[in-house]
């Protein structure tokens, strides 16, 4: 059976000895490093959630630069598509101006070749009816 003397008092120094230099040697220190593992823990998941932010911010940056680049493009096409009809319609009035002047030109040429070709076909109506009708009467018109 369990005698209550003085070794039971000397154990229970012992043992709260023991309590106070394990908590000093070993409870403490495991304690220190686990706070540090949840500082750099913490630390680590506030700076990814910064991260996060930061790349989120930058995300919105770079599509409103996107959308603003699209919209300058589509800008800049919309003003050379203006910029060519406003050309062409140049050239086409400008087209315009000069088929009136060339229709005449080719008008007179048509005119003058027309002229020159009844002038040549009367000559040789004329001379081929001379020939055909002195054939037919035999002797000589002229």
């Amino acid at each position: 059976m369990i005698d209550i003397d003085s070794t039971l008092w000397l154990q229970m120094v012992n043992f709260i000895a023991l309590v106070f230099i394990m908590n000093v040697l070993l409870y403490k220190p495991i304690l220190g490093i686990m706070e540090k593992r949840k500082q750099q823990f913490d630390g680590a998941r506030d700076e990814v959630r910064d991260l996060h932010s930061t790349v989120e911010k930058k995300m919105a940056e770079y599509e409103e630069a996107v959308r603003k680049a699209k919209q300058t493009a589509m800008e800049q096409k919309a003003e050379y598509v203006k910029e060519g009809a406003d050309e062409a319609r140049k050239i086409v009035d400008a087209v315009r101006g000069v088929i009136p002047k060339m229709m005449e030109e080719f008008q007179g040429k048509m005119n003058r070749e027309i002229d020159e070709a009844r002038g040549v076909l009367k000559n040789q109506s004329r001379r081929l009816s001379l020939e055909i009708a002195e054939k037919v009467l035999g002797r000589s018109l002229q």
